[in-house]
C-alpha cells in the first residue's frame, strides 16, 4: 500500500536534489556533436548506473553507517546541512554555475570524452552525496514495506524524469529559456532549504533526547 504523503514528500525532495532540469544542460554539453543513438545510450546507461548505486545505498547504507558507528541523528544533521547548502546555492544561482564549470573541466579531463555515462553523469551528477544522504534519511524513518515502496517508487519516477530530460536535453534547453530556468531553480532551492531545515531540527532533537 502506497503512503501518499510520504511518496509526495520523497518525490519532491529527490526531484529537487537530483534536479533533472539542471542536469539536462550538462548532459547536452557533454554529448554535443555525437549521434542520437549515442546520446540515447549514454542517457540510459547513466540513469541505470545511478539507479543501481542509489537503490543499493538505500538498503545497505544504514548497515554501513552502523558498522562505522555513525548514528542516524548525526546523518540527519549532516545530511540536512549538506542539503541546505545545495538549496542556498540554488537560490543564489551558484549551483548552476558550478555544474557548468564542472562540465567544461570534464570535457578536458575525461580520456574518452564520448563516454560520460558512469562518470560524471551517473556519479556524481545523479547519484551524488546529497542524493545518497537524502535516500538514507528517508529510509531511516520507514517502519513498513509500504513506506519503503513509496520512497522507491518516488526514486524510480524521478530517475525516469531524469532520463526523459536527458533524451530531450537539446530541445528542452531552448523551450525552457534562461529566465524560466532561473525562476524554477530558485523556487526549488527554497523548497530544498526548507526540507533540509526540518532534517536538521529532527537531528538536533534526536541527539538532545539521547543526552537528556
Amino acid at each position: 500500500m502506497i503512503d501518499l504523503a510520504l511518496f509526495i514528500s520523497a518525490f519532491a525532495t529527490l526531484f529537487v536534489v537530483i534536479d533533472p532540469p539542471g542536469c539536462a544542460p550538462i548532459f547536452a554539453t557533454l554529448t554535443q556533436g555525437t549521434t542520437k543513438s549515442h546520446q540515447r545510450e549514454m542517457a540510459l546507461k547513466a540513469v541505470a548506473v545511478a539507479a543501481i548505486v542509489l537503490i543499493g545505498f538505500a538498503y545497505g547504507g544504514e548497515w554501513l553507517f552502523a558498522k562505522l558507528g555513525i548514528s542516524l541523528d548525526a546523518l540527519r544533521l549532516a545530511g540536512g546541512v549538506m542539503l541546505f547548502i545545495i538549496g542556498l546555492n540554488m537560490v543564489f544561482e551558484k549551483r548552476t554555475e558550478t555544474r557548468e564549470e564542472r562540465a567544461e573541466d570534464l570535457l578536458e579531463e575525461i580520456e574518452d570524452p564520448e563516454d560520460i555515462s558512469v562518470f560524471p553523469m551517473g556519479i556524481p551528477m545523479i547519484a551524488g552525496p546529497g542524493t545518497m544522504a537524502t535516500l538514507l534519511l528517508l529510509m531511516s524513518n520507514t517502519t513498513t514495506g509500504g513506506q519503503e515502496f513509496s520512497i522507491m517508487l518516488a526514486l524510480v519516477i524521478v530517475l525516469f524524469i531524469t532520463l526523459v530530460s536527458f533524451l530531450i536535453a537539446g530541445p528542452l534547453m531552448k523551450l525552457m529559456g534562461k529566465t524560466f530556468t532561473n525562476v524554477l531553480t530558485r523556487l526549488l532551492g527554497v523548497l530544498l532549504a526548507t526540507l533540509a531545515s526540518q532534517f536538521i531540527i529532527d537531528g538536533v532533537s534526536g541527539a538532545l533526547v539521547q543526552f537528556l
